[in-house]
């Protein structure tokens, strides 16, 4: 695999971030929302940026070979520290290695345990039902979800 490299999201333009936030294939599973402009995307960059702040906290763009190919960290939603990865799909590939990485942040940042939620149309991993201490349905924000708790070790 090529070279990963993690900055954070105020280096990037947040016009770099509408083609991946806006790409149906990436869309299909996340939390069905309306298509980002360019006030939005801004927006939305502007509020990760503002949860990389708060303690245990921390979201960073992802480059590969110096190209953007997503976003990822640790975020604080409903009082749980939770795992975020969203990749074009072109690097879905290097998925499991930045998770690796992301659970090193979190050992880092002090944090027993994270949760890692999945919307329903995306299907199990066995991987990570394997390194779980607990797997279930969840439903946050009217979506349905399939949740990993994990132990950080």
């Amino acid at each position: 695999m090529n070279g990963i490299e993690y900055i954070k999201l105020n280096e990037i333009n947040s016009s770099e971030f509408l083609p991946l936030l806006n790409k149906k294939k990436i869309r299909e599973h996340l939390i069905e929302h309306r298509l980002f402009d360019a006030a939005t995307v801004k927006a939305w960059q502007e509020a990760k940026i503002e949860v990389d702040s708060i303690q245990g906290c921390k979201i960073q763009a992802i480059l590969v070979d110096k190209k953007l190919a997503g976003w990822c960290g640790i975020q604080l939603e409903n009082k749980q520290y939770e795992i975020a990865i969203v990749l074009d799909d072109c690097y879905w590939g290097y998925g499991r290695k930045i998770f690796r990485e992301i659970m090193v942040w979190a050992k880092d940042l002090g944090h027993k345990t994270v949760y890692i939620h999945f919307l329903h149309t995306r299907p199990e991993y066995k991987f990570l039902r394997n390194i779980s201490k607990n797997v279930y349905k969840s439903e946050l924000l009217g979506s349905k979800f399939t949740t990993y708790e994990l132990a950080v070790d």
